[in-house]
């Protein structure tokens, strides 16, 4: 990649020219919305990312911000500026953090950390269409048959961000076998099949599960209900506003299993299928 093509944050005098003829030297590729993607260490990334909006109140988080502004991104908002962040300026300890890197990337900072670590895996066929939608939403652009079938081939050749998408689900699934008590691998069709005992799940594994005066009180569905899709995308501060330069809005749809069938051809399924047969299903790992 010619220097010249850096982003401005990536040409900025804060970074090394070693870290910059670093950049350089990588293999680049375009994603379907004109992003450009590096590839390090066997993962696509991309080379910018927007700034940090954040709010506070004393009131539940959940009611007047974003989940996404709440829990902010490890490689967006808290290293995005520093590579020794402040972490007290985020929130109190226990902290929370999301994250999109597969954990082969973060495996080795980890080690002898009390960090847990909750990884959410999706079909990968209606993630595949829900990242098509998103995308076009944020970028307000239509989101046409050619983006999605770029996206599609994209996907299978694993030129995504921080794919291949089989590596990035097999670090954390054998994780979560080689390390149960830090690494806990759920499953969104689970969680929308069975949300009780799901919650139940997290909550035994991050150290703090629900007493049965708790459960007999209402308290899981309590916390399913703040925490649904219905209330979220109805609640106000969802309808408006801002994060990381994404309308909140956009961050809620459909959150259905199976909605992919209405977009994706028949060849494109049974691609994706053939791709899940062949890296994943000798892990155990199916959808």
């Amino acid at each position: 990649m010619d220097p010249k093509e850096l982003p401005p944050n990536v040409r900025d005098d804060k970074i090394s020219e070693e870290t910059k003829k670093l950049i350089s030297s990588l293999p680049s590729h375009t994603d379907s919305q004109g992003q450009k993607l590096c590839k390090y260490q066997g993962c696509w990334h991309y080379l910018a990312q927007g700034p940090h909006c954040r709010s506070s109140s004393n009131d539940h988080p959940l009611l007047y911000d974003n989940p996404h502004g709440i829990v902010p991104f490890l490689e967006i908002d808290v290293y995005h500026e520093s590579s020794s962040p402040n972490l007290d300026n985020f929130s109190a300890t226990p902290r929370l953090f999301s994250t999109h890197m597969p954990l082969h990337a973060m495996q080795e900072t980890l080690k002898q950390s009390p960090c847990k670590i909750v990884y959410v895996c999706r079909n990968l066929k209606d993630t595949l269409v829900s990242t098509w939608l998103f995308a076009c939403a944020i970028f307000k652009i239509e989101p046409t048959r050619s983006i999605l079938d770029s996206m599609f081939k994209s996907l299978c050749n694993g030129t995504i961000f921080y794919g291949p998408f089989w590596d990035h689900l097999l670090s954390y699934w054998r994780g979560s076998f080689e390390d149960p008590k830090h690494v806990l691998f759920m499953r969104y069709e689970e969680m929308k099949a069975e949300p009780h005992e799901q919650i139940k799940r997290l909550a035994d594994f991050l150290g703090c599960p629900f007493t049965k005066q708790e459960e007999e009180s209402g308290v899981v569905d309590k916390i399913l209900d703040l925490c649904s899709l219905r209330n979220l995308s109805s609640l106000e501060v969802n309808k408006t506003g801002k994060v990381n330069n994404v309308d909140h809005k956009n961050f809620f749809r459909k959150g259905e299993v199976g909605d992919s069938k209405n977009y994706l051809t028949t060849e494109m399924e049974n691609k994706i299928d053939m791709i899940i047969q062949e890296k994943l299903q000798s892990y155990g790992l199916n959808f």
